[in-house]
């Protein structure tokens, strides 16, 4: 029951309790009036009794009000002392989250004297909305593309409007496209064009399957129709880059061992925090940003299903507000993706290469339109892939 059901219910129980007893005072009155009154001055003087002892009634019921406020017992939140949330994120979050998430458990447990844990996910975009929609609990997601949160939408969890309940319509970190290639650049690769050339191996994944490999496209078409190309020399680009795609694995994860571990192409389209996550941990990968590219926008938000049914709304929503703070974005930053504060991208610059045409989903037509017109069964990737 709903906060706004039970105060409907008090005050309904409240009001009925005093009209029986008004009922009961006016059943007397007039009972004795019949008696005992022989005048219209009679009258007037037992209906006022009357009234003043209504009112007295009505004064001393007891009333059942809502007192809920963020320190009461009403508050499911407020009740314990300590409050558990389930953050379900894609993998390459999991280093960020790691610095990001004490210094929240910090800040709240010093604000509202309440400590709260946190039990994590991390896997695949596309694999942890399918796990939220088949029943993990999450209280909050924060995923690789605002499609696959739409999904969670769809299956009634989060209510619509999720976008504009977070600052920036819900992009909480933000990437770019990257082209990975063999020591040296043998094949010197600098452009999305080049990987149109004859000779050269591409490695992507499909994007049929990937929420990533859908960004590689995006990057691939937008490179021609955000610089002033017509749809038809986008799509004559893209089916030329599709053709030098010897396999396509079924997410980033796979086509990044397919190009590593198995030394199949010569470039691999990643995401360019990826690269420099690997970088930090030693493994030096000679890579691209192409100048035309394609702002790749990461979305946070509340699991409204599961937070109401936790108990967990306030907090979750303080964390989702906490990872838009120049704190939190620092630590983003740190490990590769470009930061959605201005403050803090401005800070760091100079960790990333200039883009000088940055196109966007929205750029594109939104992802409703993206996936009905490249990606659902029989669009232009599945053309495009029917020509090959």
């Amino acid at each position: 029951m709903s906060k706004w059901q039970r105060l409907s219910k008090a005050g309904r129980n409240s009001t009925v309790r005093v009209v029986s007893d008004v009922v009961k005072v006016w059943r007397s009155l007039f009972r004795g009036y019949r008696l005992n009154a022989h005048s219209l001055q009679g009258f007037a003087s037992l209906f006022f009794v009357g009234v003043s002892l209504i009112v007295a009634i009505a004064a001393c019921s007891p009333t059942e009000t809502n007192t809920a406020s963020p320190g009461n017992a009403n508050n499911p939140t407020a009740r314990k002392s300590n409050v558990e949330l389930t953050l379900v994120s894609f993998a390459v979050t999991k280093a960020a989250h790691d610095q990001i998430i004490p210094k929240f458990v910090e800040k709240w447990q010093a604000e509202h004297n309440q400590t709260v844990s946190f039990s994590q996910s991390y896997g695949g975009s596309g694999s942890q909305t399918r796990a939220v929609i088949d029943g993990l609990e999450a209280d909050v997601v924060a995923l690789a593309l605002p499609l696959d949160t739409k999904k969670i939408e769809e299956a009634g969890l989060i209510e619509p409007g999720w976008e504009k309940e977070a600052p920036n319509e819900g992009i909480v970190t933000r990437s770019v496209a990257a082209i990975v290639t063999r020591e040296g650049n043998p094949k010197n690769i600098k452009t999305w064009a080049d990987l149109a050339k004859d000779g050269v191996k591409v490695i992507t994944a499909n994007p049929k399957t990937s929420g990533g490999a859908r960004w590689n496209f995006l990057a691939l078409w937008g490179a021609m129709t955000e610089t002033g190309k017509d749809e038809a020399k986008a799509e004559e680009l893209t089916t030329r880059v599709y053709k030098n795609v010897p396999i396509l694995p079924r997410d980033a994860r796979e086509a990044t061992d397919v190009f590593f571990k198995q030394g199949q192409g010569d470039a691999l389209i990643n995401y360019e925090n990826e690269m420099i996550l690997a970088s930090q941990k030693g493994q030096k990968l000679p890579y691209v940003v192409p100048d035309v590219n394609i702002s790749i926008d990461n979305p946070v938000a509340v699991v409204d299903k599961n937070v109401d049914k936790h108990g967990t709304r306030e907090v979750a929503e303080a964390f989702v507000q906490f990872l838009y703070t120049p704190e939190a974005q620092r630590e983003f930053a740190k490990v590769g993706f470009r930061p959605v504060d201005a403050t803090v991208e401005k800070e760091v610059e100079k960790q990333f290469p200039p883009v000088k045409t940055l196109f966007t989903a929205k750029d594109l037509g939104g992802w409703d339109e993206i996936q009905r017109k490249f990606f659902d069964d029989g669009a232009i990737f599945d053309k495009i892939q029917a020509k090959l």
